[in-house]
This record gives structure tokens, sequence and C-alpha cells, in this order.
């Protein structure tokens, strides 16, 4: 079995999710170590919320699941790469397929691409 360094980073690995299909970065994460083997045993995404501070699972609240289709890890063992089947089509809280929805010109200044999926206050019911 891999195993992951996780003494780097106060014990998280970032994450990068992409759509299994597309390839289309979906969203950046964070694992420790309980949510990385809580993902390999259920095969659904699970990160560690640094601003809860505590195991999510991705969809849980939304229905918005992440099945792993494939993991890759950097060759220090420190990163991991989850291809994943984006439940419903958006990662991204905010409705969006994905987090990186916002496209920034040389001026600074940005244009949100694409379509919004949900609507985030009647799936949160916020």
């Amino acid at each position: 079995m891999i195993e992951l360094d996780f003494s780097k980073g106060n014990g998280l690995l970032p994450a990068i999710v992409q759509d299994h299909e597309s390839g289309k970065v979906l969203m950046l994460a964070y694992v420790n170590k309980a949510a990385w083997e809580k993902t390999l045993e259920t095969g659904d995404a699970h990160y560690w919320s640094r601003s809860r501070q505590e195991i999510w699972h991705k969809g849980a609240t939304s229905g918005h699941i992440q099945k792993v289709k494939e993991i890759y890890v950097d060759c220090d063992n420190d990163t991991v790469v989850f291809k994943v089947e984006q439940v419903g089509g958006a990662a991204c809280h905010l409705g969006y397929e994905s987090c990186f929805h916002k496209k920034v010109d040389s001026d600074g200044n940005f244009t949100v691409v694409g379509e919004k999926i949900f609507d985030p206050e009647k799936v949160y019911k916020k």
C-alpha cells in the first residue's frame, strides 16, 4: 500500500479533483490521513474541512457526491489527484460545475464562465 507523506502541510495534503471523463479541474481540497482512508474504504471522496475542522463527505448535504474512479499520487507522495464522477454535475457549493468558474483577464477583472447547475440557497436551505 502506498504511504502518503502527511508530515508536510501539518498533516494535510492537497487533493486536485478532476472530472474522470473530461479532465476538467473541478476543485482543490485537502485530505488528512482519516479522510484518505475513508475515501479508499468507501469509494466516495472525503476531505478535511479546514473551516469546520472535520472530515467532510463531499456531497453529503447536497447529494452531489464524488465517486472516485482513479487516484494518482505525485512523486513526493504529498499530493493526490482524484478523478471522479461528479454526481449531479456540480462540484462547487455556489452551484457551478467547477469551483474554478472565474476567468481572470490581464487587467485583473474576471468573467464568470459556465452556468449555475443548482441554486445553493435551495440545496443548503440557507
